[in-house]
């Protein structure tokens, strides 16, 4: 019985690997979210190394992240208008140029953190035309539509397993190597994922004349989204998390160095242990069976992210810390891919594009915005009270939503109550 169990479970898990182009964007994108942890994890720990500023961490997040706010919109039109799969083609090997660029400005070593800083925006208007069109062409990996909730969870897993490897790693070779052999990993990276792209046998893309301007496509994505209470109430928890909560990876240079008193390789650690977490959160989230009511998983995973993390911030035991770590990525983890996941689910095909841009600008606008903030704050009050400040708003922000991630729940009880009345005046009658 247990091995039919664990057989079953398997089958639920992945489902989405039955897909095979689903499976070639999977093992080669695992590739590259590694390289990109490794690069992510070298810029922040170089840019501290040098500066010794919470604010400049801050600064450092902003300028990767923000100008995917400003260009996501585009980038969203671009995604519904052409094709998404030349579209992904272009910005992955863009990513790749910019990788092998942070290489050459490190392994010259005459690189300033303002040329670190130039280099990081061109990456994020990269990425502003990048996740539009690499979200949604999920969708046309996946033949049977059943699966993609699962194919969703599995891509969260394989970022967060990213996360655990990623910044170890990292840590490993910036203290062997330097940082110049973490972003030339990364540029070696993105050769598997274009690889992947030209194996695949997508449905033939067929284009449609485009009759409106890129205004009116505009304001229709927007009229969607306000007429979509289902979406844009997920869209504003979304954004009031990246910008007051998701920002605490900004100081985790500071816990390192500072709190832990360690070097390069702890700040990996930090970054794996949180990855662990978020391991544990996807393979949780991609076994949920058919039906599971996500509004309120969503619900006790925000609890226990905002939890976990007011812990992390105020314990200098270093394993004890680990655990709560873990815990931390835990409930980041599975909270972000549900809101993801619900607002995909819930989005007409034809407005996904857009939709996705949307969410962009809810993360990698408001993401910035609060490093900003969280950096400014932690030099005043200190890493850890700012830590601890970002947990309680996490529970503030899930207690403000709890009634309308409970509705559907209390919608169903109301319905079971009102048929049970109903049979007991039938049986009276």
């Amino acid at each position: 019985m247990a091995k039919s169990i664990a057989h079953n479970m398997s089958i639920t898990t992945f489902n989405a690997f039955r897909n095979r182009n689903y499976r070639l964007f999977f093992i080669s994108q695992s590739i590259s979210q590694i390289g990109t942890w490794m690069q992510r994890t070298a810029v922040s720990w170089v840019v501290y190394t040098i500066t010794h500023s919470a604010f400049m961490l801050g600064l450092t997040v902003f300028a990767s992240q923000f100008p995917s706010f400003l260009f996501s919109l585009l980038g969203g039109i671009a995604a519904d208008r052409y094709s998404r799969y030349k579209l992904l083609l272009l910005t992955q090997t863009l990513s790749m140029l910019q990788a092998i660029l942070m290489a050459i400005l490190v392994f010259a070593n005459h690189y300033t953190v303002w040329e670190i800083l130039t280099l990081s925006v061109i990456l994020g208007i990269i990425n502003a035309f990048d996740v539009p069109a690499r979200q949604p062409l999920v969708h046309e990996m996946v033949t049977d539509k059943a699966d993609l909730p699962n194919a969703l969870a599995l891509n969260s897993s394989m970022v967060n397993l990213a996360r655990l490897v990623g910044p170890a790693l990292s840590g490993i070779v910036l203290q062997k190597f330097g940082a110049g052999i973490c972003f030339s990993v990364n540029a070696l990276s993105f050769v598997a994922v274009i690889t992947s792209l030209l194996l695949m046998k997508l449905p033939r893309y067929i284009s449609t004349p485009v009759k409106k301007k890129v205004t009116s496509e505009l304001v229709e994505g927007f009229v969607y989204l306000k007429n979509t209470p289902s979406i844009n109430r997920i869209m504003l928890l979304l954004a009031l998390v990246s910008l007051l909560v998701l920002p605490y990876n900004t100081l985790l240079p500071v816990f390192a160095k500072v709190i832990f008193k360690g070097d390069a390789a702890t700040f990996g650690y930090i970054n794996s242990f949180i990855g662990l977490g978020a391991v544990s959160g996807s393979i949780f989230l991609a076994s949920l069976k058919q039906g599971t009511d996500l509004k309120i998983v969503l619900l006790g995973n925000s609890i226990i992210f905002g939890i976990s993390l007011a812990f992390f911030s105020h314990i200098s035991n270093f394993p004890l810390a680990m655990f709560f770590a873990t815990l931390t990525g835990f409930g980041m983890m599975s909270q972000t891919t549900i809101m993801m996941t619900i607002i995909q689910v819930n989005s007409d095909a034809k407005m996904r594009g857009r939709i996705m841009s949307y969410v962009a600008m809810a993360y990698f606008g408001m993401l910035p915005l609060g490093s900003l903030l969280i950096g400014g704050v932690s030099q005043l009050t200190g890493a850890p009270n700012a830590i601890l400040c970002q947990g309680i708003l996490a529970l503030i922000i899930v207690g403000v939503f709890s009634n309308f991630l409970r509705k559907d729940k209390l919608d169903r009880k109301n319905i079971e109550q009102i048929k049970e009345e109903e049979d007991a005046v039938i049986e009276e009658m």
